[in-house]
């Protein structure tokens, strides 16, 4: 069964002669189906992995030559998971100078070497796409309201990765995302020179899934698990350059009494967060839906923002003295602040917010209105 997936008209629109679209995704989120339905009624294209040892010899070479007689007459190239090509960045600028009735696809599952080799070689002659687990937008195509309401606590356990979505029972769901973890989740990180010790990737993450919602202490997670804070810092952006992470900073104008130095942290999907801790407990025995039910609203916020191309910067916002707001969007220089809430009880907007921001505004997501907010 195929789930409709919000980036296939994009595509659509956006592979052209002599440009290159890069797509970015965590493993499993469904690259390669999307690339496959893209190409069901397209003739005259070659699709290659870079994991195959001619590919990288070809595509690795730097020579004209050596690359037109790869390509030969097509005109559509797809690259899976460019990033293991050695210069990947420089050859595709040669496929683009030399062959300009070329269409190029390149997909990555971690953002390490393929942003950095294909930035500037390809300054002005690509476009960047960025995939998600699915998100409410496309399932909703599938579902009607009654629907997606009574699949939600479903969503907050197990997570939106296009498997965990086609599979029936809780078993498989918890036995997919284990295998998800366990063999996926930290392999583009432990390719990479210097990260060899997984247990103290897991353990991290393990500490983060803790805190989802609160400021996170580079030096205290340092002494707990006895690294220093360069260390915590470095693997932290090896987690977000992975797609197993986003941080979020916090916002200040300036005002001594905010916080804006330490960042939050969430997880790309709630159901690894939940398999890394390995709890997979229904909603009523939980002590944390407060924190999963946040890091999923955001996930899908973010989703939307990126589908639907809502330019917009994010932070938190918390003072000193505990005032909070969880959300904060700065669009077309207005503040937009969310407060997120598994139910609402008695939440006003905090007053050091309004006198502060007067112009700004305050709304409460609860699981009654959410819809709106990630749809």
């Amino acid at each position: 069964m195929y789930l409709h997936q919000f980036l296939l008209e994009v595509l659509e629109a956006q592979v052209k002669p002599g440009r290159v679209l890069i797509i970015y995704g965590p493993r499993r989120v469904g690259k390669t189906t999307l690339i496959l339905k893209f190409l069901e009624n397209k003739t005259n294209y070659l699709s290659v992995s870079s994991e195959d040892i001619d590919v990288q010899y070809y595509l690795a070479s730097q020579s004209v030559s050596k690359l037109s007689s790869f390509v030969g007459q097509h005109k559509l190239l797809v690259i899976d998971e460019a990033q293991k090509i050695s210069n990947i960045g420089l050859n595709l600028k040669l496929l683009v100078d030399h062959f300009p009735h070329l269409s190029i696809i390149a997909t990555g599952s971690s953002s390490f070497d393929l942003a950095n080799q294909v930035g500037e070689p390809l300054t002005g002659r690509k476009k960047t796409l960025q995939m998600f687990p699915l998100s409410q937008i496309e399932l909703g195509e599938t579902e009607n309201i009654v629907q997606t309401r009574s699949n939600l606590e479903e969503r907050l356990i197990y997570g939106s990765y296009p498997e965990i979505i086609l599979t029936k029972t809780p078993g498989e769901k918890i036995e997919y995302l284990r295998e998800l973890v366990s063999s996926y989740l930290y392999k583009d990180i432990l390719e990479l020179d210097g990260v060899r010790k997984s247990d103290q990737l897991i353990k991290l993450l393990q500490l983060l899934a803790f805190q989802i919602g609160k400021e996170v202490s580079h030096t205290e997670i340092g002494k707990q698990l006895g690294i220093n804070k360069g260390t915590v810092e470095r693997y932290l952006d090896l987690l977000e350059k992975a797609f197993v992470l986003i941080k979020v900073s916090g916002f200040s104008r300036n005002l001594r009494k905010e916080i804006s130095k330490q960042n939050r942290y969430y997880f790309y999907d709630v159901g690894i967060r939940n398999a890394i801790i390995n709890q997979f407990n229904h909603l009523p025995l939980r002590n944390d839906v407060g924190e999963i039910w946040e890091n999923y609203l955001i996930m899908e916020r973010l989703k939307k923002q990126e589908y639907k191309k809502i330019s917009s910067n994010n932070y938190y916002w918390r003072t000193y003295d505990q005032k909070e707001i969880d959300w904060v969007e700065e669009r077309e220089g207005v503040l937009h602040g969310y407060e997120i809430k598994w139910q609402t009880k008695n939440i006003k907007e905090p007053a050091l917010w309004r006198q502060t921001y007067p112009n700004a505004l305050f709304q409460i997501i609860n699981n009654e209105n959410y819809l709106e907010f990630i749809t």
